[in-house]
C-alpha cells in the first residue's frame, strides 16, 4: 500500500512507521520537521502543515490510505483548539482527496459501564482533560461527516514502549479489561492493529479500541 502518515516522527507515529515499514509499504512521512523522521527504505519524508487542509490534500493524492497519529500537543494550553482545527484539516483533506482516513484519538471518549465517557468524569486526570475533549469532539465531527470514509482508533488507558507480540483483543466504544482490571498494550501492538485495519478494513465509520 501507498500510505500516508501524519505524525510519524511522535511516540505512536514512529511506531506506526517501523510497523508500516516491517509490512514493505511505500509511507509518505507527513511532519513538521522531516529531519526527525526514522530514514528507512520506502519512506519519504515530507514537510506538511495540519492546518492548511488544500496543501494537504495535494501532499495526500496519490496515496491509498492516510492514518494519523496527529495531536494538538500535549502540555500545550492551546491544545483543544488545535487538535480541533488540525483533526478538522486533515478530515477535510482526506475527503477532497478521496482517501479513506483512519485517526489516532484518545481513550478518553470511551464508554464507561454506566454510559458515561471517562472524560467527563471528575476523577480524569485534569493534565490530559482538553487534549481528550479534543479528541472526543472530533470524533463527533466524524460521525456526522456522511462523505468521509472514517476509522477512528482509541489507545487503552495504558500505552508504553514493549514488545511486538501480534495480539491483542479488539472492542468497541467500551475499553478493553483485562482479568486484573488493567486496560493496555504495547505502543508496538498498537501499531500492529492500526495496520491491520488499514489493510482489511473492520471498523468503517466506527470507532475501535484494542488491548490485551
Amino acid at each position: 500500500m501507498k500510505i500516508a502518515l501524519i505524525g510519524a516522527s511522535g511516540f505512536v507515529g514512529g511506531a506506526l512507521l517501523k510497523e508500516a515499514v516491517r509490512r514493505g509499504h511505500s509511507v509518505t512521512a507527513l511532519v513538521r520537521n522531516p529531519d526527525k523522521v526514522e530514514k528507512a527504505a520506502g519512506v519519504t519524508a515530507a514537510k506538511a502543515d495540519v492546518f492548511d487542509a488544500a496543501a494537504l490534500a495535494d501532499a495526500l493524492a496519490g496515496h491509498d490510505v492516510v492514518v494519523s497519529a496527529f495531536n494538538g500537543g500535549w502540555g500545550d494550553p492551546d491544545i483543544y483548539d488545535k487538535h480541533r482545527k488540525g483533526s478538522a484539516a486533515i478530515a477535510a483533506a482526506a475527503k477532497t482527496a478521496g482517501l479513506r482516513l483512519i485517526a489516532v484519538g484518545g481513550a478518553g471518549s470511551l464508554h464507561a459501564p454506566d454510559g458515561s465517557q471517562f472524560v467527563d468524569s471528575p476523577e480524569f486526570p485534569a493534565e490530559w482533560k482538553q487534549g481528550a475533549l479534543a479528541a472526543r469532539d472530533s470524533l463527533n465531527d466524524l460521525k456526522k461527516d456522511g462523505g468521509l470514509d472514517w476509522t477512528f482508533v482509541s489507545p487503552p488507558f495504558q500505552l508504553a514502549p514493549g514488545e511486538r507480540t501480534g495480539k491483542y483483543r479488539v472492542g468497541g466504544d467500551n475499553p478493553v479489561f483485562d482479568d486484573k482490571g488493567q486496560s493496555a498494550i504495547s505502543v508496538e501492538d498498537l501499531a500492529v492493529a492500526i495496520l491491520n485495519e488499514a489493510e482489511k478494513p473492520a471498523h468503517r465509520r466506527q470507532r475501535f479500541t484494542v488491548a490485551y
